[in-house]
């Protein structure tokens, strides 16, 4: 059955092969980079002649280039291992590591021209959110590899059994490109924009940590609620219907808009430089996960009982969807009552 859950050990022959594939899945792209920013002259010629276009594309255009080896390395190559796997897991554990990866691609390139500290404070961004990102997704797959797929992925399957192979090719591959490669634009203004730092760099920096501050906050309450409702249950208890503690209270998924301010801020930095359309790729973002978000809550309105459902929907109408904003009283006040009575 495509993307079915099956539980493996850390030491388990699968868990293994997918370390391994995890570890190499990005090498040709790491291969044809090193490739390209050693042998090319900086205006794009090679010196062989049949690799004049591919030269052409990395010297002249980063951005060309940066989406060239998304495609073939992404949504190609990671298709076809999750066509042969039966499972798009893949994608996951990359979705922490692209961006940071794309931030070196355009600091290495041969033409690159940039501000060092400016540089050292983007990257040093990226890598920060990759590695929150990255400690979330694997504590909670229980520090395995491709313990699951995205249950958007397993749903899509289940709903067009037929055509998802192909399908899958463009909502698993193609879709995250414009997403990750968007993210990551104001990374290419700050390495090949050279200018000093302002006061726009500062409030970037701000409003970025403030957003990992809040991501982080948000999953780790999360984390601690569901790791609480697991001994809950153990115990033979009744489990905690909601979280509506800490940051929780006042928004749905303050897990999302911590990612929304980081991203947003992020693109504050191209803004700074003068190429504020680089940062369009966080209004794409947003788009998306705004999307995700009513996916993600029609499916508990329609997975869970009848009562914690109900419970949910008094939740939805008292507190914010994404930004955190004071609750209604009244909604506010049924919403717990309602919890004390389910407890």
């Amino acid at each position: 059955m495509w993307g079915e859950y099956v539980a493996h050990s850390h030491t388990s022959r699968k868990n293994l092969i997918n370390a391994l594939i995890c570890l190499c899945a990005l090498a040709p792209s790491i291969v044809a980079t090193w490739a390209a920013y050693s042998r090319c002259s900086p205006d794009g010629h090679a010196t062989a002649t049949l690799a004049e276009a591919a030269c052409s594309c990395a010297m002249v255009y980063p951005i060309a280039f940066a989406n060239l080896l998304f495609f073939l390395n992404v949504s190609l190559l990671f298709w076809l291992i999750g066509l042969a796997q039966r499972s798009f897991w893949l994608i996951d554990p990359y979705w922490t590591l692209i961006p940071p990866l794309l931030g070196h691609l355009y600091q290495l390139h041969p033409n690159a021209r940039f501000n060092e500290a400016r540089s050292a404070l983007a990257l040093a961004l990226l890598w920060v959110w990759s590695l929150r990102l990255s400690h979330n997704y694997f504590r909670r797959e229980d520090w395995k590899f491709g313990q699951r797929e995205d249950w958007r992925y397993t749903k899509m399957a289940k709903d067009m059994p037929r055509s998802w192979p192909l399908v899958s090719f463009v909502a698993v591959g193609v879709a995250q490109q414009p997403m990750l490669v968007g993210l990551t634009l104001p990374a290419y203004a700050v390495h090949f924009v050279d200018a000093p730092l302002c006061w726009c760099d500062a409030v970037a920096a701000v409003g970025a940590v403030a957003g990992l501050l809040v991501a982080w906050s948000a999953d780790n309450e999360l984390r601690r609620y569901m790791l609480a409702n697991e001994e809950l249950m153990r115990d033979g208890k009744p489990r905690r219907p909601l979280l509506q503690s800490g940051l929780w209270r006042w928004s749905r998924h303050p897990n999302y808009f911590g990612e929304q301010l980081f991203w947003w801020s992020f693109g504050g930095l191209a803004v700074g430089l003068g190429q504020w359309y680089l940062a369009g790729g966080a209004l794409f973002n947003s788009l998306v996960l705004a999307s995700v978000t009513v996916m993600t809550e029609r499916r508990m309105l329609d997975n869970w009982p009848t009562d914690r459902a109900a419970l949910y929907r008094e939740y939805m109408r008292s507190t914010s969807a994404c930004v955190p904003l004071p609750r209604s009283p009244w909604w506010g006040a049924q919403a717990e009552g309602r919890a004390q009575q389910l407890n």
